[in-house]
């Protein structure tokens, strides 16, 4: 069930809402919440609900475990908290090894030695990459003394199970929530600013990022064409342009509804994206895009590493480790994992020109729009790599871009699209700049200037219309039964 669903808009949201704020009292909520977070998964995944019950029961145990060791350090040594982190791991990686890797394991295994092995055909479970790493970051954050484990199961099972961010993000560490689970306190002002992250998340994901799916289907795989190598310069682009405003729409709107939801019920996740388009270097683009997972990975695999601590080539071999394993956590293709090892080499790059050549480093940094134009560049290929079926596909795709087989430079596919789709690629980039805390700041200023009383409340009604505007919109365009893929639904 998306969130950007008729049934989810016009039933299941409702009533949750309605019943959740009916019933007396936390624990009954908590388990009002539980209960349907599971009716949520089992909506499309009913088979694989007791996948993820088992994730949350054996989560549940070693977190227990991993609090009893953690007091009994002195008297028992380090050794039987060590085991039952190893434990955890394989638990939760075997899970996740064997739904998502198996089949592309087997795949390589016959390719490359002869074998004839059976692929399993396992169907991937939906979000199975979030609610095991939920899991694992739960029992690690109570052996870190980071948390209180918990004594009731459910409780647990809410964490993991709390359908705002059940399948497709963000990655909600356990620390940062911990206390609300128990001790939240529902307000107005939390609900509001819930509805209204919502309804910027949906208008991102329905009025912007299903549009440029269009485009980038009927132009990337190259349907439109009577053979690829026709495309031309222009076309390719678009369609790549397309994707990147795709990608990014599509998971931060669904970020944005998912903390959105979340406020609804008193609960606050962090952030998720931070305008990664406007970065000035892949390192800052890394920091505001997807901030849960990157964070997840800096704090329970970099620096466990040892992280920057222990000189340069340590740093690097550490950065390929967490990006060779953030490749693979996108997906069973080797497209993600070349993906992620690009990634790798632009990030080691900038790490050892800052090092070794601090001044050089500097002087660039203060070209402006150099910075933002080679990092875009940078993201836009890599999107491509990341969008192909294959490195096949991937590489023609790139030449395409550049023209290396003699394409024409512009065609008529392209002059349509961009005509047809001129508005939205003018409001995705504008709604792609921080231009809306930059008017949030100028209308304080005005505020203090002109004062609150006449100027407050006709700012707050415009937006509250635009808001409204903007859901009349996606509604109309959900219940014409408009395009609505997920890139992200089956991470």
């Amino acid at each position: 069930m998306l969130f950007s669903s008729v049934e989810f808009l016009c039933g299941f949201l409702p009533f949750t809402l309605m019943v959740y704020y009916l019933l007396p009292g936390r624990r009954l909520r908590n388990r009002f919440l539980l209960l349907m977070s599971l009716f949520f998964y089992a909506w499309g995944e009913p088979l694989y609900v007791l996948l993820m019950l088992a994730c949350i029961a054996g989560n549940y145990a070693f977190g227990l475990l991993a609090a009893l060791f953690r007091e009994r350090t002195e008297s028992w040594g380090p050794w039987p908290a060590r085991l039952n982190i190893a434990a955890m791991l394989a638990f939760n990686l075997g899970l996740l090894g064997v739904y998502k890797y198996a089949g592309f394991v087997v795949s390589n295994l016959n390719q490359s030695f002869g074998l004839h092995l059976t692929d399993p055909g396992l169907v991937l479970p939906i979000g199975i990459s979030f609610f095991t790493f939920q899991g694992m970051s739960y029992v690690l954050d109570v052996c870190r003394g980071q948390a209180q484990a918990r004594r009731n199961v459910l409780d647990v099972g809410l964490y993991v199970a709390f359908f705002p961010q059940l399948i497709a993000g963000p990655i909600v560490r356990y620390n940062t929530i911990a206390k609300e689970i128990d001790g939240r306190r529902e307000n107005w002002r939390d609900f509001a600013a819930g509805v209204d992250l919502f309804i910027i998340g949906l208008g991102k994901k329905v009025l912007l990022a299903n549009n440029f799916a269009l485009i980038a289907e009927k132009i990337f795989d190259g349907a439109t064409y009577d053979s690829p190598l026709e495309m031309s310069v222009a076309a390719a682009w678009i369609a790549a342009v397309a994707y990147t405003l795709q990608i990014y729409f599509d998971f931060s709107g669904y970020s944005d509804m998912a903390l959105g939801l979340g406020r609804m019920f008193g609960f606050h996740f962090l952030p998720n994206f931070n305008y990664p388009y406007v970065a000035r270097s892949v390192t800052d683009f890394w920091r505001r895009w997807h901030m849960s997972l990157s964070s997840w990975f800096r704090d329970y695999v970099y620096i466990p590493l040892g992280g920057n601590r222990l000189g340069l080539p340590r740093q690097i071999v550490n950065l390929l480790v967490v990006w060779l394993l953030t490749g693979l956590w996108h997906g069973a293709n080797w497209t993600f994992v070349v993906w992620g090892l690009y990634y790798f080499c632009f990030l080691a790059l900038e790490k050892i020109c800052r090092d070794k050549l601090p001044k050089a480093a500097a002087v660039l940094g203060k070209i402006p729009l150099l910075g933002n134009l080679f990092t875009m560049l940078v993201v836009i290929i890599g999107w491509v790599i990341f969008r192909s079926a294959d490195m096949t596909q991937a590489v023609q795709y790139i030449g395409l871009m550049f023209g290396l087989y003699h394409n024409p430079l512009f065609d008529e596919i392209f002059i349509f699209q961009l005509v047809e789709n001129r508005v939205q690629l003018v409001v995705a980039c504008l709604a792609s700049l921080p231009l809306l805390p930059l008017l949030k700041r100028g209308l304080r200023r005005l505020h203090v200037v002109l004062g609150r009383g006449w100027v407050g409340v006709p700012l707050g009604v415009l937006r509250d219309c635009c808001l409204l505007l903007m859901l009349l919109l996606a509604l109309a365009a959900l219940a014409k039964g408009s395009y609505n893929p997920f890139i992200y639904f089956n991470f």
